[in-house]
């Protein structure tokens, strides 16, 4: 993958397995722990409504507010939340000038396209595995999204870049042959 790839595609399947993994989420589970020591289950969905309406208004404006989690949603109401949000996200980066047009985030000035991958396909594949493994892996992930958002995590966040204002732990290492998913956990600090 280069930055000069279209990186919708993948941000189209990663909002899908989101939205599928979403679906799935029995209300019962959503006080349960997630491997993102930060959040259980609400709190992650929360944190990817709120990302996903914060990646679309940047696709919308052009710049970055501040992150904040989704507003209190029923315990019924997540899919229908993610959905709207996962639309909205969709809609403000439709346009191809979009890609191209530039950004100042907190970790550096980019493209568009740049912070798609960065921003939301690694982050939504992180989460998506976050995600499952709180479920019980209700049923597989999409392996070559994953192995897009590891190359794009190799890159972007090597493993000396860790320590203060970086909000990953310390590369962990991964089992013997590992799936694309704990590869990527691992990378991210997660324990696998």
């Amino acid at each position: 993958m280069d930055t000069t790839t279209d990186p919708r595609p993948l941000l189209t399947r990663a909002l899908g397995q989101l939205a599928r993994l979403i679906a799935a989420v029995p209300a019962g589970r959503l006080d349960g722990p997630t491997p993102c020591e930060e959040f259980d289950v609400r709190a992650l969905l929360r944190h990817l409504v709120g990302g996903a309406d914060a990646a679309s208004a940047i696709g919308e404006t052009g710049t970055r507010g501040v992150l904040t989690p989704a507003p209190d949603v029923p315990d019924d109401g997540w899919t229908a939340a993610y959905d709207a949000a996962r639309a909205r996200l969709t809609a403000a980066w439709a346009d191809d000038t979009k890609l191209d047009m530039p950004l100042t985030m907190p970790w550096g000035a980019m493209p568009g396209r740049a912070y798609l991958f960065s921003g939301c396909v690694l982050e939504m594949a992180a989460h998506a595995w976050d995600l499952s493994q709180a479920l019980g892996s209700p049923f597989p992930l999409d392996q070559e999204l994953a192995e897009c958002a590891l190359e794009w995590a190799h890159r972007a966040l090597p493993a000396e870049r860790r320590g203060e204002g970086v909000p990953f732990a310390p590369v962990r290492p991964a089992p013997e042959g590992a799936d694309a998913y704990v590869r990527l956990a691992a990378w991210l600090g997660r324990a696998v």
